[in-house]
């Protein structure tokens, strides 16, 4: 579902924040970003994207759109469908020349924002962020770590050192690119790397996560790996064939010195069997991890021509001009 707000006063930035299950750090982010917003040069709107929160994270933003009408929109998804795609929500309702999306956790300090609207007015198309003294577990760094090694070796041409920082900011001609592209489970800021024409990297703070904890697990983040290397790439695919090639010329090797170790000495080949065995079934095992790498190209396929939505914007929340909150009962029915 697409709803679309028509008005005629245009903000210069569109700020996007995926909102799941944040109530305990929701109020300190509204108030911080809206400071934030207060000393920018240019109007701003913040849209807050709730992403099927089962918490009080809906009244939250609701309450925020109320007091501050002029800034804050809320867009309700109808249950959750996972980051990229709130922020794919949040492109979809974005109105300003430039975009930038954040976290919700305020992991990503909300005075960081100037800095990179600095960069976009600079006439970058992608401003992306380097995270500096990052507060997180060892586990999340190594993750962090192995996804931005695996994504730079599998993109070509230009890439960002820090793919997990969700700070960062977008023109508005690669905002619309990315909307056009079809396919499920966009990887946005690979695609908005190769639709952008000058691209720079800042550095920014990093703060501990206020309150909760990270809704990637490990499955999550396993899930993530998987995405990125059947989606961004050929390249598993491409390795399962060299990879069939060197087993068969291994196996053929293997099979010419089995033959003539057997004719030097006649026990050698039975008491060799179990050995056999093991081979078989190293090699079923890689048939069974290619059908495997093989599935996921022909999932993704399968979606993508189903064309079922990202999706759901179930509501968008936005405030009553201050001129239409104090209209009279009389001038309703006037009207």
């Amino acid at each position: 579902m697409c709803i679309i707000r028509l008005t005629d006063d245009q903000p210069d930035l569109s700020i996007v924040i995926p909102v799941y299950n944040e109530e305990e750090s929701l109020p300190e982010l509204i108030r911080r970003t809206e400071l934030a917003c207060r000393g920018l040069s240019v109007k701003a709107e913040v849209i807050l994207v709730d992403d099927g929160s089962s918490d009080h994270s809906m009244e939250i933003i609701h309450d925020a759109v109320q007091r501050f009408p002029q800034l804050f929109v809320g867009v309700v998804l109808s249950t959750n469908f996972g980051q990229h795609a709130a922020v794919m929500a949040g492109f979809q309702q974005s109105r300003g020349k430039f975009v930038i999306t954040m976290d919700a956790d305020l992991q990503n300090p909300p005075e960081e924002i100037p800095r990179v609207l600095d960069m976009l007015l600079q006439g970058y198309d992608v401003v992306g962020t380097i995270r500096q003294r990052r507060q997180d577990s060892t586990f999340r760094l190594w993750g962090s770590h192995l996804v931005n090694l695996m994504v730079r070796q599998l993109c070509h041409g230009r890439t960002m050192t820090d793919y997990g920082c969700m700070l960062r900011g977008y023109s508005r001609k690669v905002v619309d690119a990315v909307l056009q592209c079809g396919e499920n489970g966009k990887f946005i800021p690979i695609l908005a790397m190769s639709y952008a024409r000058r691209t720079v990297e800042i550095t920014v703070s990093h703060a501990e996560r206020m309150a909760g904890k990270s809704k990637y697990s490990c499955l999550k983040l396993i899930s993530l790996l998987f995405d990125l290397l059947t989606g961004t790439s050929n390249f598993p695919l491409r390795l399962m064939t060299f990879s069939g090639f060197f087993i068969a010329l291994f196996g053929v090797l293997f099979g010419l010195v089995v033959f003539v170790i057997s004719q030097i000495d006649k026990s050698w080949g039975a008491e060799g069997v179990f050995a056999l065995f093991a081979i078989a079934f190293v090699l079923m095992g890689c048939q069974f991890i290619g059908l495997g790498l093989l599935g996921e190209y022909v999932g993704k396929i399968h979606h993508n021509t189903r064309q079922r939505p990202q999706f759901f914007v179930e509501q968008v929340i936005v405030g009553q001009p201050q001129a239409a909150a104090e209209e009279t009962p009389e001038q309703k029915l006037a009207g």
